[in-house]
């Protein structure tokens, strides 16, 4: 009899009540960025009196948190004035174009499905509604600005190894605030994009845009790609994280669509976090499969080859993974719409 596979790692006690009591670390961070205090310490030194004042916060309270706050070196205390580290104010002061607090406001929202995830996985139900399709204003704008943020960071190990030489018009399927549409344009001067998404992203998609001088190159779209045509006319398509949104076969649904959206010989794009076949890796992807059990009734992490079988379902040609290296299990599947 064939023995199990166990696993490499040897865990020890108080390495599993870390990773148990990790949260506390993260609600440290995640109040910190959403009560503002890593902007003002960013410009200079201030006491937690003074920045209680400044941000109406309980001075103790707030002591407490920054001290917290300095013993994750995020803050830097001397005497008693705190300052951000030059880390800190690079990537959570406002005012920084790298700033990464959007993302983190994004996670913050999440923590209360997630507290609840033994009655997702009980139930096999959602918890909590779709953040995409959510009215709120403060989550809707952590999430679109929060998918800016990463994209931000991977689309420059994305798009300068896509050969889109020849092609004029480039399809953002769900492509929020257009960041792709964005990097895509900058690499190839000769290509145009419309970024397709929910009317109340339109907002944010066209301040991105407009924040990055190519007003005249991307347009919005607006419509509900899952249940509404797309215009056509394109010769490239990009869908970014949309399908682990929806089950199997409405993705399939909407890869048709998207072919239809293309010319002959036009290029499909999927990028996704991808499971390996046995779906137990990478952790990333296995881990954001239950972020879709909590907040969707079919979505989930795909793998490769599930992805391959989607993209070849709805019609495309010469289906493969592209050969990059992306960080959290990222992948991107391409094919080609044959000529009818």
């Amino acid at each position: 009899m064939k023995e199990a596979y166990l696993g490499d790692k040897i865990w020890t006690p108080s390495q599993l009540l870390e990773l148990s009591g990790g949260y506390w670390s993260t609600c440290a961070l995640h109040a910190g960025v959403k009560l503002g205090v890593f902007t003002p310490l960013s410009a200079e030194p201030l006491s937690a009196q003074d920045l209680a004042g400044r941000i109406n916060c309980d001075g103790r309270g707030l002591e407490m948190l920054l001290n917290a706050l300095t013993a994750m070196e995020l803050l830097a205390k001397q005497g008693k004035t705190y300052i951000a580290t030059p880390f800190a104010a690079e990537f959570l002061c406002r005012s920084s174009p790298k700033y990464l607090g959007h993302i983190i406001m994004h996670h913050h929202h999440l923590m209360s499905g997630w507290a609840n995830l033994d009655q997702a996985v009980q139930s096999g139900a959602p918890i909590r509604g779709r953040v995409s399709h959510e009215d709120a204003e403060t989550s809707r704008e952590s999430f679109l600005m929060g998918m800016f943020n990463l994209a931000m960071m991977i689309a420059p190990k994305i798009v300068p190894n896509i050969d889109l030489s020849g092609r004029k018009r480039l399809l953002d399927l769900g492509g929020g605030p257009g960041t792709y549409a964005i990097h895509f344009c900058q690499e190839n001067p000769e290509l145009s994009a419309v970024i397709c998404d929910l009317p109340t992203t339109r907002k944010f998609a066209e301040q991105t845009v407009e924040r990055f001088g190519l007003s005249g190159r991307i347009s919005f779209a607006a419509g509900d790609f899952e249940v509404e045509e797309l215009p056509g006319g394109f010769d490239v398509a990009w869908l970014s994280h949309i399908l682990h949104g929806v089950g199997p076969q409405e993705c399939v649904k909407i890869l048709k669509k998207a072919v239809s959206a293309l010319e002959p010989g036009g290029m499909l794009m999927v990028q996704e976090f991808i499971l390996s076949d046995t779906k137990d890796a990478p952790l990333f992807p296995a881990l954001f499969s239950l972020n879709m059990l909590l907040g969707t009734p079919d979505g989930q992490a795909y793998s490769e080859s599930e992805l391959v079988e989607m993209l070849t379902a709805a019609g495309a040609t010469k289906v493969r993974r592209l050969p990059l290296e992306l960080p959290n299990g990222s992948g991107v599947i391409a094919g080609i719409v044959p000529v009818r």
